[in-house]
């Protein structure tokens, strides 16, 4: 028996080694624009401090067209009755505008003009003529300060308050009239904005529909509905991107777009293999453009420490507690720049898909776990590719490079997560150069598990 078993494990090791996949990139073929500055980021809500500045350049690098932002109490946009203070929310908002995205304004602040009482259950303004007269003065004030904003969401993870990190709980009938009162006043100060919800940490809530409905019945204006996941598994995420658009489905005349403001690896079980996490930004991308999302925000850029005082100002005692362990206490893996201000190596597979700029290109493959994005940038008369493994198992591909229209000179650069070094060259590990004959032209490439790979070709 023993024998049997050990050679049953040999062959399931052979099978593994000898994993196989034929990729092909069609050259000749324009698949449309690539558009992946929408797979953008997030910041917050974390602190009322700079938590960007340090680090502008870096993060446009990354070429966001959209860095969401949680407008929080934090920022005491609203002091007392009657009286403003927006210096410190602008601050945020211009170091954003530095970085070369444009704000998405996540709104979900409780100033205690209109929430005397600290408490997630209590979602609505106890005067919602001033609530909106309110909205409207900060929607005005970022129109007239020619800030860029057009998006702006209504509430944070709303279906499960101070876990969620903003203090509303809702249910779907208090949702539906918040959402009502709150959007029309965003749209009385800038009739071009975009407004939506529910950004849900539960994708099933039952908010969703009731928004949805509302939003059908009353021709509410819903330009476009998100929602959160943090999961290890990108086919998940997949799996969540068609529930939503067949529930925006059941409503014909609605057609809001689709946005995953937050996503990331499971933060309370997240792998701790460096490689993983990396590769699973790539292969989630991947899933959300074949899916069909129109945007997505990667949460987050950066890992901030809380500040007990702050938020035991606007959450209760156990939320407040609940915030500080997490921030301050847990080993963080959310942001692409950690706590000493050093970039992870999942910064640098937004990077590299950065560089997928331009007209899209066909890339096939044969193996499931094998993906990639190729592209025409003619802006820099250029052509990318990146190729990856989602798996913990080496593929070695066939890669087929079809109907290339020149002769190129190929640079092949390999993602290190593991080594030691944190600079640029050592992340990005550059391959000597290569010459490729136009025509087409066939390369072997070993992928280890999780590797993430990229050649530019000129």
């Amino acid at each position: 028996m023993k024998s049997v078993f050990t050679a049953f494990t040999l062959l399931l090791c052979l099978y593994a080694s000898a994993q196989t996949a034929n990729v092909s990139v069609k050259f000749n073929e324009d698949a449309g624009p690539m558009n992946m500055e929408k797979m953008s980021l997030g910041q917050g809500g974390l602190s009322e401090e700079p938590m960007l500045s340090g680090r502008i350049t870096e993060i446009r690098a990354l070429h966001p067209a959209i860095i969401r932002l949680f407008v929080s109490e934090y920022y005491d946009v609203i002091p007392e009755k009657g009286k403003y203070h927006f210096n410190t929310l602008d601050s945020m908002v211009t170091n954003i505008l530095q970085t070369g995205a444009k704000p998405f304004m996540s709104f979900c602040l409780k100033p205690s003009v209109f929430f005397p009482v600290v408490d997630q259950d209590i979602v609505e303004p106890n005067d919602y003529k001033a609530w909106e007269q309110f909205v409207y003065d900060v929607v005005k004030h970022f129109l007239d300060r020619k800030a860029g904003i057009t998006y702006w969401e209504i509430g944070n993870e709303v279906d499960i308050g101070e876990d969620g990190g903003t203090p509303y709980r809702f249910k779907p009938e208090s949702y539906v009239r918040y959402y009502k009162h709150t959007v029309a006043a965003i749209l009385r100060a800038d009739p071009n904005a975009k407004v939506g919800g529910p950004a849900l940490a539960w994708y099933k809530s039952p908010i969703l529909p009731a928004l949805l409905r509302a939003c059908a019945d009353e021709k509410l204006p819903l330009h476009f509905v998100s929602w959160h996941h943090y999961n290890n598994s990108p086919y998940i995420i997949r799996e969540q991107i068609d529930y939503v658009k067949k529930l925006i489905a059941q409503h014909p005349g609605l057609h809001p777009e689709t946005i995953m403001n937050e996503w990331n690896m499971d933060l309370f079980n997240p792998p701790l293999d460096p490689r993983f996490q990396p590769c699973y930004v790539a292969e989630t991308v991947w899933q959300m453009k074949d899916a069909g999302l129109d945007w997505s925000c990667y949460y987050q850029i950066k890992d901030w420490y809380v500040s007990y005082e702050t938020f035991a100002r606007f959450f209760s005692p156990h939320g407040t507690a609940f915030m500080t362990r997490w921030w301050n206490r847990q080993a963080q893996f959310s942001g692409l720049i950690d706590y000493q201000n050093q970039i992870r190596p999942a910064y640098f597979t937004f990077k590299l898909l950065s560089r997928m700029a331009g007209t899209r290109l066909p890339v096939h493959s044969s193996h499931d776990k094998v993906h990639g994005f190729a592209s025409h940038d003619s802006k820099l008369e250029m052509h990318n590719l990146m190729l990856w493994n989602f798996s913990d198992q080496p593929v070695t591909v066939k890669l087929n490079l079809e109907d290339m229209p020149k002769n190129m000179r190929a640079r092949h650069i390999v993602l290190d997560a593991t080594g030691a070094g944190l600079e640029e060259n050592q992340r990005l590990r550059p391959e000597p150069f290569s010459k490729l004959e136009k025509g087409t032209r066939t390369l072997t490439v070993k992928l280890e598990p999780w590797a993430v790979h990229y050649w530019s070709l000129e």
